[in-house]
């Protein structure tokens, strides 16, 4: 793993957190306020070819990795406009297909995932399956040339502004451990025959929204898989470790930005004839904020760094997304508590970031699935569920 970022990877930085200051987190506000896209936003970025810079090149995309993809939704963070479109888009759904999707599958959808002109979103989570991937219950069985999908999906985020997105479904049982056989699909229209959605109202600020699906009778084509039938694990999880790896990152940018709000406010605000900032309650908190994110940063670059040289990067992923989320909670409300009343403040830009730090610490895997792993996979202990 290299110590110091490459120049090209410095001037990304430059150029993205450019891009994102013209737009300011009064942008982002705006649009978690509306429900509306950051549709600006996201095509300024796709007009330089930022979005698709893990995508590979004879798909219009980088030919970069993970990394480069993640320093991109790291500055979108630091400068308020975090993205879980990206996460969901480029990060699972551009990681998965050009390992296991089809030849037809990359030339269709590949290039529009790379230039930003189609949105994918993916649909797992279930009502009664929680972390339990292999319960899942939505069903697809084959009629004909079709495949037919009965079941409900839920808190699928964003499927309002999505193209296309990517199910998950059980279409058998596994003969070894009698656990749930499960495919992935590519369904190509959001609004496709048989399919309806429910908005679930959260607390979450965000231009993305939730939701419930659910599936009566949809018909999905054969070319609809992407993989093996019955072993969609695999394509899987070659998905969810980009998508710890950028979860985390949103958790580290927000982190930055809440601090250097913080330190500015420090060494504005006079109360006692002095700074704020020059009393050591107040220096302390944000110094040992600041120590934290950038320990929770080193284990995110690995993290990263091991996925685009092929190497297993399983348990740096969910180590990075563990570290990640504490530490940008912790320096988001050390900002907000330094702030006194204004943290609460519309103006000040830092409350309404909570809810979607905190949600990093439940999705895409809870801090407690993490630790099963770890404790299962790093240290050897027995499985606990």
């Amino acid at each position: 793993m290299p110590l110091r970022p490459t120049e090209e990877q410095r001037a990304l930085r430059a150029t993205v957190r450019d891009i994102v200051a013209s737009f300011g987190h009064s942008y982002y506000q705006e649009r978690s306020a509306s429900g509306a896209p950051m549709q600006e936003l996201w095509d300024a970025l796709g007009d330089r070819g930022f979005l698709g810079l893990n995508i590979p090149e004879e798909y219009g995309g980088g030919g970069a990795g993970l990394t480069e993809l993640a320093v991109v939704l790291e500055e979108m963070s630091v400068g308020g406009c975090p993205e879980l479109a990206m996460v969901l888009s480029q990060g699972i759904v551009g990681s998965i297909l050009p390992l296991h999707g089809s030849t037809a599958q990359r030339d269709r959808y590949l290039p529009g995932i790379a230039s930003g002109a189609e949105k994918f979103v993916f649909a797992l989570t279930e009502p009664n399956a929680g972390s339990n991937s292999h319960n899942i219950s939505t069903t697809a069985r084959r009629d004909g040339d079709d495949w037919v999908v009965r079941g409900t999906k839920y808190y699928i985020s964003g499927v309002d502004h999505c193209d296309h997105f990517l199910l998950v479904a059980r279409t058998g049982t596994d003969d070894g451990d009698g656990r749930g056989a499960l495919t992935l699909f590519i369904v190509d229209d959001p609004d496709i025959d048989g399919l309806t959605r429910q908005r679930i109202p959260t607390a979450l600020r965000a231009p993305e929204r939730q939701f419930t699906l659910f599936f009566d009778d949809v018909r999905l084509p054969a070319d609809s898989v992407v993989g093996t039938i019955g072993k969609g694990l695999r394509p899987l999880f070659d998905g969810l470790n980009p998508e710890r790896v950028l979860s985390a990152v949103i958790c580290t940018g927000i982190g930055k930005y809440a601090l250097d709000k913080a330190v500015a406010y420090a060494c504005e605000r006079n109360v006692w004839n002095v700074p704020i900032g020059s009393h050591q309650g107040v220096q302390h908190p944000l110094a040992e904020a600041a120590i934290e994110l950038e320990a929770a940063r080193l284990m995110v670059w690995r993290a990263a760094a091991l996925f685009d040289a092929g190497e297993p990067a399983g348990e740096e992923s969910n180590m990075a997304k563990f570290l990640a989320s504490r530490a940008g909670m912790k320096a988001l409300d050390t900002a907000i508590q330094i702030h006194g009343g204004n943290g609460l403040a519309e103006e000040y830009g830092l409350a309404d970031l909570w809810s979607i730090v905190r949600l990093q610490q439940v999705a895409p895997v809870s801090t407690q699935m993490v630790l099963n792993h770890i404790a299962q996979h790093t240290l050897g202990l027995p499985r606990s569920y």
